[in-house]
């Protein structure tokens, strides 16, 4: 499910890329890989475990960023027997990772990949996730092999999951891709992603599920000032991100039949964290009457649009409750669906990036095969959804540090304007203190006050502080 995606350009000296760097040191995030560990990928880049069966002979392709070298799905989509065929690859990294060895401990250590806006830093060593296990083109590699048919309107009817031997046939980079398809150029397989990927969404709106169309936030440096923009996503980003969808919905119809897995679930969002979205709305001045819901409002808005781009990231908030949950033995849990999908759901199709995707897709395949899960997935188990957890946290605090960073670098050369905002939270403790929202550009800081911060209502506020390197935005009552 999407977060914020935030790209900084700009010289690796600048204040702004400074101020991430130092970031990465004060939170002790992993840098370069423990020689063990790398000598370990190595070897096992060389020796991966190969599957016996072979689909190399299917022409399959991936759909990622233009720089992107961690490949974690390639497909393959057909029509079958009047709907379609989907044949979805995911890297398998249990065939270069053994259990208890130097690489499975860094993982679990790591448990993802952390997105910077100026880098990223990796769950595995390149070695795999960029060489041997990603799916790139012309390499043959050992993939987790899901094959779901759909009937004619997408809805599905079976799905499969084996090991087997994949190469990629291309990699397709999403602008292309939507070329491809909009000017009529692209072959079936590829054509059919819009097809698939249609019908899928509109199965999605029939049961209540709210895909974001999250835009991509990128902070150029003019002149030693910096601007912000928004990418509104393609509809090939929407059309791959269903066909994920698809596979980890499939996943945890598989692991709920078989009574053991992992799911990823999201309990309904409360309604202050509801009321909240709607004051920003209000902020933005985009129109969300109360008889429309969540769902509709976030169907009828343009990423392209400034405004509702924004209010898109701001709605990322609303996933903050999603977890893992396991269960074993046939004892289901109590919540089974994750509220944004509407939907029992599972992560599955990350593995390069994310632990948890790695068992999850040891237990499908294991109950693909009507067998007991193996002792060393088992045994982990119980463990994971703390692991996942802890790794959520530590994703959610990079999320917030750079978004407050990237602010302070917006506004640093504004400090002592005055700007329109909207009281969007209060602190219940101390009512002078809050959070507002300005209108343009649109941040959100802290504001703290001498009286009661007017909750849900106008201010005019004063920028006192904004320094990527050493302070957060912070307002005054103008």
């Amino acid at each position: 499910m999407p977060s914020r995606h935030i790209r900084v350009k700009g010289a690796p000296e600048a204040p702004l890329r400074a101020a991430l760097a130092a970031l990465r040191s004060d939170l002790g995030v992993p840098d370069a890989f423990r020689p063990e560990v790398t000598a370990e990928a190595e070897g096992a880049a060389r020796y991966p475990a190969v599957p016996a069966h072979d689909a190399t002979d299917l022409p399959f392709f991936t759909i990622d960023p233009p720089t992107a070298n961690d490949l974690d799905q390639a497909m393959h989509l057909a029509r079958h027997h009047g709907g379609y065929r989907v044949r979805y690859a995911i890297a398998d990294v249990a065939a270069f990772v053994v259990p208890g060895g130097a690489l499975d401990s860094e993982a679990h250590h790591r448990v993802n990949t952390l997105y910077f806006p100026d880098e990223r830093v990796p769950l595995h060593p390149a070695v795999l996730s960029e060489g041997a296990a990603s799916l790139l083109p012309g390499q043959t590699c050992p993939a987790v092999l899901w094959t779901i048919d759909l009937d004619e309107d997408g809805r599905m009817l079976t799905a499969d999951v084996r090991r087997s031997l994949v190469r990629s046939r291309a990699k397709l980079d999403y602008a292309d891709v939507q070329q491809h398809i909009d000017d009529g150029t692209a072959e079936e397989p590829l054509a059919l992603l819009k097809e698939i990927g249609e019908a899928r969404e509109r199965l999605e709106v029939e049961r209540g599920g709210i895909s974001l169309n999250v835009p991509e936030q990128e902070i150029v440096e003019y002149d030693h000032t910096y601007q912000l923009s928004y990418r509104a996503p393609l509809a090939a980003e929407a059309w791959n991100a269903q066909i994920s969808l698809l596979t980890g919905m499939a996943a945890a119809d598989l692991m709920l039949a078989h009574g053991t897995g992992v799911l990823r679930t999201l309990p309904t969002a409360p309604d202050g964290a509801v009321a909240r979205l709607r004051r920003t709305a209000t902020a933005l001045h985009i129109d969300w009457p109360h008889h429309v819901s969540y769902a509709a409002l976030i169907r009828s808005l343009n990423p392209r649009r400034p405004r509702h781009a924004a209010f898109l990231q701001e709605c990322t908030t609303l996933l903050r409750g999603a977890g893992y949950t396991v269960f074993r033995d046939g004892v289901l849990p109590a919540v089974t669906t994750h509220a944004a999908v509407a939907a029992p759901y599972a992560h599955c199709t990350a593995p390069l990036r994310r632990l948890a995707d790695r068992y999850a897709s040891e237990l499908c395949l294991a109950a693909a095969a009507g067998e007991t899960p193996p002792d060393w997935v088992l045994m982990a188990l119980h463990l994971l959804p703390k692991e996942m957890a802890e790794g959520s946290r530590r994703a959610g605090t990079v999320e917030r540090e750079c978004v407050d960073i990237v602010e302070a670098a917006l506004l640093k050369d504004r400090v002592g304007e005055v700007f329109d905002g909207y009281v969007v939270e209060v602190e219940e403790r101390q009512p002078t203190v809050g959070r507002v929202q300005l209108q343009s550009p649109a941040v959100i800081g802290r504001i703290e006050d001498g009286e009661r911060l007017p909750l849900g209502e106008r201010l005019r506020v004063r920028l006192t502080q904004a320094d990527p390197g050493t302070t957060k935005v912070r307002f005054a009552r103008a």
